[in-house]
This record gives structure tokens, sequence and C-alpha cells, in this order.
């Protein structure tokens, strides 16, 4: 997977945009407000900054030398992940699709359906009859 395959993937989440909060180095994808991925436009190898389940994240960077802790992200939460560094592209889109459910399940539960807002059925209101005295 190269860097423009990474951002059309995360592009097709539900409710996914871009951004360049950060400057125009740095990619953040976020959902409902909230990152779930941050790519690098200036790094080589190309990588990015996912999301993660604490045990699942050292699982990863024990599995693979591309994973190490996030960069300028919370350790503990997060992985710089080499995008072109050798990891099949199936198990980063398993990474990808991990930090993007991560996120989606902490949001409140208004918020979190990544399906388009569909408006409740109304019901027809009786006219209600004045009675007179």
């Amino acid at each position: 997977m190269d860097a423009v395959e990474f951002r059309e993937y995360c592009l097709r989440k539900p409710k996914a945009t871009e951004g360049t909060p950060f400057g125009e180095t740095v990619l953040v994808f976020k959902v409902a407000g909230k990152m779930f991925a941050l790519m690098s436009l200036d790094e080589v190898p190309a990588t990015a900054n996912l999301k993660c389940n604490p045990d699942f994240a050292l699982e990863l960077r024990d599995r693979y030398e591309q994973v190490r802790p996030g960069y300028h992200m919370n350790k503990k939460h997060w992985n710089t992940v080499e995008i072109e560094g050798g990891i099949p592209e199936a198990e980063l889109r398993k990474m990808i699709d991990h930090s993007y459910d991560l996120v989606v399940q902490s949001l409140p539960r208004a918020s979190r359906s990544t399906k388009p807002h569909a408006a409740a059925p109304r019901r027809a209101v009786a006219a209600k009859r004045r009675v007179r005295c």
C-alpha cells in the first residue's frame, strides 16, 4: 500500500473527513471530528499514526518492525506504521479499520451511526375539536 492508496482507503470510511490542522505536511483523517489516522506527507518511507487498543498495539509492535509507538501521540494508544514498509496490505487495512472502529465506538451514541441519518416517519396529527359548553 502506498500513501495514495492509504488516503483513499481512509476516505472510503463512512463519514470520514480529511484536513490539515497541523500544517500542509500532515493529513488528518477524522470521523465526527475525532482523529483516527494521521499521515505524514514528508516522511520517507511514508508513515501514518493509527489509534490502537493498548494490548493489540504491543502485539503489533512485536510482530512488525515497521510498527513503533506513536510519534508525537499517546504511545499507549497510538502506533506509527510505515505504510510502504512491507506490512501486507490486508494487515494495514485491518489496522485502519481497527483505528476507525475504536473512534466510532468512543463517540456518543447519537453520533455513532456511520449511516446517513434518516428522519423518523411523522405520525398524522388528528385535529382537536373544541368543545363548547
